[in-house]
């Protein structure tokens, strides 16, 4: 099963208002960007961010689970309604990763 137009235009809707969040569609799916940083993506109908520490923190009840067969556990966003927290959510994640690799 992959992500339905009608979830991924609700997503859009709550975050993509934002200049420092983006998405690239990918084999069905999307995966989500803040500020260039891989933060989660959108799976099955369901919002998944990286398990960082911030991450934990903010959503400490959230579920682990797995984005798709052998893939790493990610936290399951349940409050999708609630911009405010998926803002702050995505900015906690995106601050505790580490800065990408310069491009020669």
């Amino acid at each position: 099963m992959s992500t339905s137009i009608d979830y991924f235009e609700f997503i859009k809707e709550q975050l993509f208002d934002n200049p420092e969040v983006s998405y690239r569609p990918m084999m069905g799916e999307y995966i989500v960007y803040y500020g260039g940083k891989v933060v989660g993506g959108l799976y099955d109908d369901r919002l998944l961010v990286k398990p960082t520490k911030s991450a934990i923190a903010i959503l400490p009840a959230a579920p682990l689970v797995s984005p798709y067969e052998g893939g790493k556990d990610m936290l399951l966003v349940e409050e999708v309604e609630d911009r405010d927290l998926l803002k702050s959510l995505l900015a906690a994640v995106a601050a505790d990763l580490p800065d990408g690799k310069k491009k020669r």
